[in-house]
């Protein structure tokens, strides 16, 4: 696509933020895809706000490549006062599908979701709640900043695959220099994904296992056939088992979290499609939202000892860790007041959860969670005139002194 940089840098007006926006929503960057060519564009127009960039690259299970995105603008070196960390602000350039997309009113033919459409003060497109409207927001955000007066590091990145696994995160953790040096400043730090502009200071996480039954296929009518499924039953068994402690066990509950329970999820699939032959595969999978304090690991040991005792093959699938910060402490209760918001816990993970070597994080960002992965996705024009304020004044807080 054309790169439309020239006309829409950032200068820190609504009607900027708008523009930005919507070249951003023309990237199709669903996580099947290679973000590369949006990276790009996010990168062109860091840099013409001053930011030095590390780039992090690497190609997906499917041989897909992904970039990875960490930018610093440092203040001018008169200006400069290393012992202040500054802020950092996350983000991610992945979205998910857009196939069953209708657009505003309901109507199959109300648009292209990548092509944003503005109507009844909202901006229409997928990502554009989850979340490029983040991203615009922060950068005009940034445009109204003076570097000259600036006198502590501002941080933006952006990461690939957030809606599938954190890939882009758990890479840039493990490779980037640039992240490398954030952490070493440990600077307050904000997940910009949809919060009303609430604080979210604690989200969940997510882990899940998956348990394989191999057999045998025959036809059904012979005793050649070893169904898979007979090992799956009694572990299915087990599975609901456990399903009903996360819900009973008082020791596996937090009430700050609505439901307050470890949401434990599983289901299977044999694979089979006809009657006649018996299925060769069972496969089962479990998948829980896990909540600071509460340790998960003891029922993935049971499942693994049952599985084992059935002989099946069990596999655990990491997601990320709970994201939590003391709702006391002096960032959130800062970041509070300043957005003139409340604080709130969510069961919903974000990139956050992987990035533990940050003391300091809280999730605080333009629209609602509820416009997100629909198949209208919209943003409020006048929420993403609060996020540029909100994160304006943040800016100005911990980035200029005096």
């Amino acid at each position: 696509m054309s790169n439309t940089m020239d006309d829409h840098c950032p200068d820190g007006t609504l009607e900027s933020a708008i523009a930005v926006l919507k070249d951003l929503i023309a990237y199709p960057s669903v996580s099947s895809s290679s973000n590369l060519e949006i990276s790009e564009h996010c990168s062109a127009l860091l840099s013409e706000l001053g930011f030095s960039i590390w780039r992090s690259q690497y190609d997906d299970q499917r041989g897909v490549r992904k970039v990875n995105l960490v930018a610093v603008r440092q203040p001018l070196a008169e200006r400069s006062q290393p012992q202040l960390p500054g802020l950092a602000y996350f983000c991610h350039t992945d979205v998910v599908p857009a196939k069953q997309w209708i657009g505003p009113g309901g109507q199959a033919d109300r648009g292209d979701p990548f092509d944003a459409l503005v109507y009844n003060d909202r901006i229409y497109g997928r990502g554009a709640c989850d979340m490029k409207g983040s991203f615009a927001a922060m950068v005009s955000a940034v445009a109204r900043i003076d570097r000259r007066a600036q006198t502590a590091p501002i941080w933006l990145v952006c990461t690939a695959d957030e809606e599938i696994g954190f890939e882009g995160a758990k890479h840039m953790v493990r490779q980037c220099p640039g992240y490398r040096q954030l952490v070493a400043s440990d600077p307050p730090s904000i997940i910009g994904e949809p919060t009303e502009m609430n604080v979210v200071y604690a989200h969940k996480g997510i882990q899940g296992c998956k348990i394989r039954s191999i057999g045998r296929a025959g036809h059904s009518a012979t005793a050649y056939g070893i169904n898979a499924n007979e090992a799956m039953v009694p572990m299915l068994s087990k599975l609901l088992q456990l399903c009903k402690l996360t819900r009973e066990d008082p020791g596996l509950r937090d009430d700050r979290f609505d439901p307050p329970t470890l949401s434990w999820n599983f289901g299977f699939n044999d694979h089979s499609h006809v009657v006649n032959i018996t299925p060769e595969r069972s496969d089962a999978w479990v998948c829980l939202r896990t909540m600071p304090g509460v340790d998960e690991q003891p029922l993935f040991a049971q499942v693994q000892q049952a599985a084992d005792q059935l002989g099946l093959q069990f596999t655990l699938v990491p997601g990320c860790d709970p994201l939590w910060t003391d709702p006391s402490s002096a960032f959130v209760q800062q970041l509070k007041t300043l957005a003139g918001t409340q604080t709130q816990t969510v069961c919903y993970a974000t990139d956050g959860g992987v990035m533990n070597e940050l003391s300091q994080r809280v999730v605080i960002g333009p629209g609602s969670i509820h416009q997100a992965h629909t198949v209208d996705e919209w943003i409020a024009i006048d929420q993403l005139q609060r996020g540029i304020e909100v994160y304006e004044t943040a800016l100005r807080h911990w980035c200029l002194s005096g």
